[in-house]
């Protein structure tokens, strides 16, 4: 029998005008638009649907565009096209959340909003980095970032520790991205194109997400997280931290905490979901980065996208 999954992208899939179709056109898009800038205290269609700086900066992206996602999803919802499954790509997993009815919307997008600031403020700017790097297998950075341990970075004396430099996202075949203290990832650069790495790319983030340096945000995290009321899951949703699927509500917590520091194992997640029997995926927001990396996983299954209305009534006309 076939699944679908809704899939959610994360940070960086950010972009002026998202959303703002669904707030023409849906009451419902609206209305969460216009709940989510009251609860946050934010001009929330200002900072969607116009060009501005604050869109790029972490502690506004992600509830931006988990607001976004979420006002796409339910109005694809009534439509009528519902998952069996859902996954979300870091931040994109309280969207994975929500929809599979495990927390409600605004309690979503106001706990994104203080991992936002949590992530952005925990380390100071400039002490941590991330990179992209394409064309190594997994196996062999792993080898080549342990390796690492106990090297001089090329700056000054001091060694590198274990943890200092780690895997962020397994993404796809091809593409995995390192996270840490900036000495370290800037060493880890230079080992990995030695090692034969077809392109090592230094990021435009403003800190090392997925980094176990990023622990005290997952520990406040997780006070925040206290104050939400979680619902029993309508569906399963596939978690980060493990790539397993998750059936009861109660794990959510913990799970949300140490993803802030534990690698995003999205590549696995997609292929835990395929032996599950998906083959359908609807990537909900902006942008095709996560239909882009299914293409490496497998090309087998279906991959749909909704970033805007057109899309929206085309593929809920296909699949509905």
């Amino acid at each position: 029998m076939s699944k679908t999954a809704f899939i959610y992208p994360g940070q960086g899939a950010q972009k002026a005008g998202m959303g703002a179709d669904f707030y023409e056109k849906s009451d419902t898009a609206k209305q969460i638009f216009d709940q989510a800038g009251e609860t946050l205290g934010l001009d929330m269609k200002a900072l969607c649907f116009e060009e501005n700086e604050n869109l790029d900066l972490t502690e506004y992206t992600q509830a931006a565009l988990v607001t976004t996602c979420l006002a796409m999803t339910r109005t694809v919802m009534e439509r009528g096209l519902k998952p069996d499954m859902t996954a979300g790509l870091s931040l994109g997993e309280y969207c994975a959340i929500a929809a599979a009815g495990g927390m409600e919307d605004l309690d979503a997008i106001r706990l994104v909003r203080k991992r936002g600031i949590l992530m952005q403020n925990t380390v100071p700017a400039g002490e941590g980095g991330m990179c992209a790097v394409m064309g190594l297998e997994a196996s062999r950075i792993e080898e080549v970032l342990e390796g690492l341990a106990g090297k001089a970075c090329s700056q000054d004396s001091r060694k590198i520790q274990p943890g200092d430099v780690t895997i962020a996202n397994y993404n796809c075949p091809g593409q995995i991205v390192i996270t840490g203290k900036t000495p370290a990832v800037q060493a880890a650069f230079v080992k990995l194109k030695e090692a034969g790495a077809k392109r090592v790319i230094l990021l435009n983030v403003s800190g090392p997400f997925h980094s176990p340096l990023l622990l005290p945000a997952g520990e406040e995290l997780a006070e925040e997280l206290d104050t939400v009321t979680l619902h029993s899951l309508q569906i399963p949703y596939v978690t980060n931290v493990t790539a397993e699927k998750v059936e009861d509500i109660r794990e959510t917590k913990e799970l949300l905490k140490q993803q802030v520091s534990s690698p995003v194992r999205w590549m696995q997640s997609m292929e835990n979901m395929i032996r599950e029997g998906v083959d359908t995926f609807v990537e909900i927001g902006p942008g095709k980065t996560l239909a882009g990396f299914m293409k490496k996983i497998n090309r087998d299954v279906k991959v749909y996208n909704i970033a805007s209305w057109e899309d929206m009534e085309k593929v809920t006309g296909e699949l509905c």
